[in-house]
C-alpha cells in the first residue's frame, strides 16, 4: 500500500514508522531481523531501507595496498522483499542517484515493480568518502529531482529506451528528504525549499525530514513549505541521542543543531546509560508534541539499533 493511503485511512491518527540499514556485506540478515521484531508490536504500516553506495578498500596484493571498489552493504531490494514477506509490512527502499547509472535504476525500478514495492524514497545520496563534495555516476543523474522525474516517466510506461512494445507501468508512491535546518551544500533555508518544490512538482508524493532536536525548527519548516505551495505530507524524522559523541559526530554529518539544553543534560551524565536514557526522555517529548499538532507519522532512525526507539513507542503509541 502507498504511504499516502496509509496516512488517508488512518484519519488523522499519528503512525509509527522507522528506518533500517542493510547488514554489512558477511553479516547475518538475523541481526536485522533482531531489530526490527521489538518494533513489530507498534504496528508500522511501512520500514525504510537505506541503500549505500560503492566505496574503496584497499586490499593487500603482494605486499602492496591496492585500491579497489566495492559495495559493503549490499541487497536493499532482496532485504525489502524478506521484510515484506517475514512481517506483511511494506518495505520501501533508499533509490539513490550515487553510485547508481540511469540504466542500472531502471532495472532496480523494475525489480522493486515485480517484487510488489508500491513506495520509494529518492534520494541523491552522498560524496564518497575520498570526495568533498557529491560528484555524479558517468551516466546517472546529479540530483534527486531528475531521479524523480525518472520514477515518474516510468510510472507512466516510459522507459530510457523506447525500443520494445509494452503495456507495462509502474505505479509508485514517491517519498524524497527535507532538511528543516536546510540541506548542508544550501546556501538558504529558503533555497532548499525551492530545491523541494521542484521535487514535488516532478512527482514527489511526501516528504520524510532529516533527523532534528528541536520541534520549532519542524514546525517552522513545514510553514514555510506550504507557503510556497508545498501541500504534500511532510513526515518529521527523529532519532535519540545514544552516546556522547553524538554531539559531536551529528552535528558534523548532518549539518543540524541541538538545543543547549539537551547538550546540557549529555554532558552530565557519567556513563553511555544514562546519555542513552537522557536522550529517550528528550525524543519522547518531541513525539508528544509533534503527535499533539497532528503530524501524519513519526519516523525513527534506528542505525541498526531499537532498544531506545521500542523505548519511545512505549511511551508515546
Amino acid at each position: 500500500m502507498k504511504v499516502t493511503d496509509h496516512i488517508a485511512q488512518a484519519q488523522g491518527k499519528t503512525l509509527f514508522s522507522f528506518e533500517v540499514i542493510p547488514p554489512q556485506k558477511g553479516k547475518n540478515i538475523q541481526e536485522l531481523y533482531d531489530n526490527i521484531t521489538p518494533l513489530m508490536e507498534f504496528k508500522p504500516p511501512f520500514i525504510d531501507v537505506t541503500t549505500s553506495r560503492e566505496e574503496y578498500v584497499y586490499v593487500n596484493k603482494n605486499g602492496l595496498l591496492d585500491k579497489q571498489i566495492t559495495r559493503m552493504r549490499p541487497g536493499t531490494i532482496g532485504i525489502c522483499a524478506s521484510i515484506m514477506h517475514k512481517y506483511q509490512v511494506d518495505a520501501i527502499p533508499h533509490v539513490i542517484c550515487g553510485g547508481f547509472t540511469k540504466e542500472e535504476t531502471e532495472y532496480m525500478l523494475v525489480d522493486c515493480h515485480y517484487l510488489g514495492i508500491d513506495n520509494l524514497v529518492a534520494l541523491r545520496g552522498d560524496a564518497m568518502k575520498d570526495q568533498k563534495y557529491f560528484e555524479p555516476t558517468k551516466g546517472g543523474h546529479t540530483y534527486a529531482v531528475d531521479l524523480v522525474k525518472q520514477i515518474s516517466d516510468l510510472n507512466k510506461g516510459k522507459f530510457l529506451h523506447d525500443i520494445m512494445d509494452n503495456e507495462m507501468h509502474t505505479d509508485f508512491c514517491v517519498g524524497v528528504a527535507g532538511y528543516p535546518e536546510k540541506h548542508m551544500e544550501a546556501p538558504s533555508l529558503e533555497f532548499d525549499l525551492q530545491k523541494l518544490k521542484e521535487k514535488v512538482e516532478a512527482g514527489a508524493d511526501y516528504v520524510v525530514t532529516q533527523m532534528f532536536f528541536d520541534n520549532k525548527k519542524y514546525f517552522e519548516f513545514v510553514a514555510k513549505a506550504k507557503a510556497i505551495g508545498i501541500n504534500v505530507p511532510i513526515i518529521p524524522g527523529l532519532k535519540p541521542i545514544a552516546v556522547q559523541r553524538h554531539l559531536q559526530i551529528l552535528p558534523h554529518v548532518f549539518s543540524l543543531d541541538i538545543p543547549q539544553e539537551l547538550v546540557s543534560e549529555v554532558l552530565k551524565c557519567k556513563t553511555n546509560a544514562q546519555v542513552k536514557q537522557v536522550g529517550i526522555e528528550w525524543c519522547i517529548q518531541q513525539s508528544k508534541e509533534l503527535i499533539a499538532a497532528g503530524v501524519p507519522f513519526v519516523h525513527f532512525y534506528s542505525m541498526g539499533k531499537s532498544d531506545n526507539i521500542k523505548a519511545v513507542a512505549e511511551a508515546v503509541f
